[in-house]
């Protein structure tokens, strides 16, 4: 199975690293801080910009969003204890052309670089969560990403870990790899392909166009 495109948009955590333990962990805190129940709070916050969490989950209304987002980010920004590379995932970008590729996350730019450089991650090109109006499951993400890229979306490829983003992308009018890390992820089937992680893809280049190849049996 073959997907032909001119750029790859990445999604980060869970995507391209692995951070789950951290963003729980955060989350949790943020849960506690407030009297809520940490196992109700965080399966719900993956996929979406932390402003978008935040006013989703928030139990009081009248709350300052702009004071709790902040304690948020130093939280996250502060720990990148267990962020990895999810397996393949470094081998799999460095092929491709750097102008070719860019990370598309709902995270902040302070918690997000700080998990790209604990895993040496390099990006030309990035949107972040405060980039847009409008987080996952909304398309603006990734169209701002093609857009920055001088590219149609139609020519974008991208790569998501969770239902918001494949939602986000196929909005956007552009084809999504799921990436399971190995788990059952029954939620992620709308997705144009789903596989466990970067290990047996393979890229090949036709002058500006990309090739992505895997194995169909994943």
């Amino acid at each position: 199975m073959t997907f032909q495109c001119k750029a790859i948009l990445f999604d980060l955590d869970g995507t391209l690293v692995d951070s789950i333990a951290a963003v729980d962990r955060a989350w949790a805190k943020w849960a506690l801080r407030h009297n809520l129940d940490p196992s109700v709070v965080v399966p719900q916050i993956h996929g979406r910009r932390a402003i978008d969490s935040l006013r989703l989950l928030a139990p009081d209304p009248n709350i300052d969003f702009d004071i709790e987002q902040a304690w948020l980010e130093n939280v996250e920004a502060s720990d990148t204890e267990g962020v990895v590379p999810i397996a393949g995932a470094m081998e799999f970008v460095a092929s491709v052309p750097l102008h070719q590729w860019s990370v598309v996350t709902s995270g902040a730019s302070p918690v997000a670089n700080a998990r790209m450089k604990a895993v040496g991650l390099e990006p030309l090109h990035a949107v972040y969560g405060e980039d847009v109006e409008k987080g996952k499951p909304h398309p603006d993400p990734y169209l701002l990403a093609a857009e920055r890229l001088g590219l149609d979306p139609s020519d974008c490829l991208v790569f998501e870990d969770t239902a918001a983003g494949v939602r986000a992308g196929q909005s956007a009018g552009m084809k999504v790899i799921a990436i399971t890390i190995g788990a059952n992820r029954p939620d992620l089937l709308s997705a144009e392909a789903v596989i466990a992680d970067y290990t047996t893809l393979v890229i090949q280049r036709d002058k500006d166009e990309l090739l992505v190849k895997f194995d169909s049996k994943e």
